[in-house]
């Protein structure tokens, strides 16, 4: 018997077999059973911090999302840590998006396909997978101390909400070329070829065909990074924010960026820090602040990648 007719047979009781596949189906109750256990971890830990957190918003109201963060629980607030929050996020989009999606072009359209381009392919993966606080110590030694040899910030110390948005940015950069590049592989090579052959340069392949293609899968990847920079607490303290109270004063946008800053996730690390309950309820309503604002701006960028992809 031949090999073909041998394949064939094998194809044909396949198609025969009416039996229960016990494999998949153990394998299928398996996957079942990690995702019903994820969601109800996810839905305890929702509904203890909304039980702890409405409290605070029914009795302070706006009051508490005003408020500037003090050492009086009554009148403790976080729109220091909102206004950081969205500085850090800003100078991450202004800095890590144009890169990494300037270095994923690079790699999928331009980068020949040799050695070195895969040697710093396989890199920037294994940078996506490197511990926070590793990039806070990158963050503490360059940004911090270039702005400390420049004599900037309070007293000269660096400690920055530039020096802690630009540490954010290297954290988040290899995230932002991994989804970007993906999206680019994505797109059909057809796409490509027809462009070609109706005479247009790479470039304008690129430009024209090429990136609005890509765009959702762009989109996804602004929205991993902003999320994951919104939400990290580690680099942001040896990056320089402030852990507690402190002075904001009346600040222009300028002045705000080359002085003393705090963000959310550092204002909630702190209440949680402290002995009196008080601050637990503070740091459950924060939580919901930090979950509205993330919220906010993956519906923006959701948005906008469904708008995309209806229009191509």
């Amino acid at each position: 018997m031949t090999s073909s007719a041998v394949a064939a047979q094998v194809r044909r009781a396949s198609l025969q077999r009416t039996g229960v596949d016990v494999r998949s189906a153990v394998f299928q109750g398996l996957l079942a059973l990690c995702l019903l256990f994820s969601l109800t971890v996810l839905v305890v830990l929702l509904v203890d911090v909304l039980l702890r957190g409405l409290p605070v918003f029914a009795a302070r109201g706006a009051d508490f999302l005003t408020s500037e963060v003090v050492s009086q629980p009554d009148r403790a607030g976080v729109v220091q840590g909102i206004q950081g929050s969205v500085l850090v996020v800003l100078i991450v989009a202004v800095t890590a998006i144009p890169i990494g999606l300037m270095t994923a072009i690079y790699l999928e359209e331009y980068a020949p396909d040799n050695r070195l381009t895969r040697f710093i392919s396989v890199n920037i993966r294994n940078l996506a997978g490197v511990p926070s606080i590793v990039y806070g110590l990158l963050g503490l030694a360059l940004f911090v101390g270039t702005f400390r040899g420049l004599g900037i910030g309070t007293g000269g110390n660096g400690r920055i909400v530039l020096a802690g948005g630009l540490t954010m940015a290297t954290l988040v950069l290899p995230i932002m070329i991994i989804t970007a590049s993906e999206a680019l592989r994505a797109v059909p090579n057809a796409i490509r070829e027809a462009g070609y052959g109706v005479g247009a340069s790479k470039w304008q392949v690129t430009r024209k065909l090429v990136l609005p293609s890509a765009v959702p899968g762009i989109l996804t990847g602004v929205v991993l990074s902003l999320s994951r920079a919104l939400g990290e607490t580690a680099p942001l303290i040896l990056a320089g924010a402030v852990l507690g109270s402190y002075s904001s004063g009346d600040k222009d946008f300028v002045e705000q960026l080359f002085g003393a800053y705090t963000a959310l996730p550092m204002v909630i690390f702190g209440w949680t820090k402290e002995s009196a309950p008080e601050f637990r309820e503070l740091a459950a309503a924060g939580i919901i602040v930090l979950l509205a604002v993330t919220l906010l701006a993956n519906a923006v960028a959701v948005y906008f990648r469904n708008r995309f992809e209806r229009s191509w």
